[in-house]
């Protein structure tokens, strides 16, 4: 029984942000030509997630490689603030990675790990020189 209360409440809380479809506009992540980041790529998971976990190096080495380039941002959506950010994305499971161009429209979306070598593909698609 203590095993079920964990995947029960994973289960209420994937429900209830699968409930909200609406997806909100991010606002853009260039704000002159040529100045700033490219792609914003967005992490929504939880620290206490374990393939989100997994997810941490991944952001990190984007950062690190293509900081200028990329803005790397995560909200942990089992928390008060970053949970509407869940909802406003309308993700259905943890991890979700949502990418964005410079004018913050989406342009693609990924669940579950996604392995830096696909992620770079994605990325590249988005205008990120690699």
């Amino acid at each position: 029984m203590k095993k079920l209360r964990p995947a029960l409440a994973m289960l209420a809380v994937l429900f209830a942000v699968s409930a909200c479809s609406k997806v909100a506009a991010a606002p853009a992540a260039v704000t002159a030509p040529g100045k700033g980041p490219i792609v914003t790529f967005i992490e929504l998971g939880s620290v206490n997630c374990v393939p989100c976990k997994a997810m941490h190096p991944v952001m990190e080495e984007v950062r690190q490689k293509y900081g200028s380039q990329v803005s790397v941002l995560f909200y942990d959506v089992w928390t008060k603030a970053g949970e509407p950010y869940g909802r406003s994305y309308g993700i259905r499971v943890i991890p979700t990675q949502v990418f964005l161009d410079k004018d913050g429209k989406e342009y693609f979306r990924h669940e579950g790990f996604f392995a830096a070598e696909e992620l770079y593909k994605v990325l590249e698609k988005g205008g990120v020189k690699l």
